[in-house]
């Protein structure tokens, strides 16, 4: 909280957070390596077209 200037500026942050984490949070001792590489893949394409941002090669 300490870099917050209110307990309502961080909860804006940390519900815009919430969101964005969840993507790219892959539980990777579950998944393969070809299989994390390509769950990567499309989380980076789906924040690639929320965010609105070109993704970088």
């Amino acid at each position: 909280m300490k870099h917050f200037k209110s307990a309502r500026q961080a909860q804006r942050f940390l519900s815009a957070h919430d969101g964005i984490n969840n993507l790219f949070h892959l539980r990777r001792n579950y998944l393969t390596a070809s299989n994390y590489r390509a769950a990567r893949e499309r989380a980076f394409e789906v924040w690639s077209d929320i965010s609105g941002v070109a993704v970088r090669a």
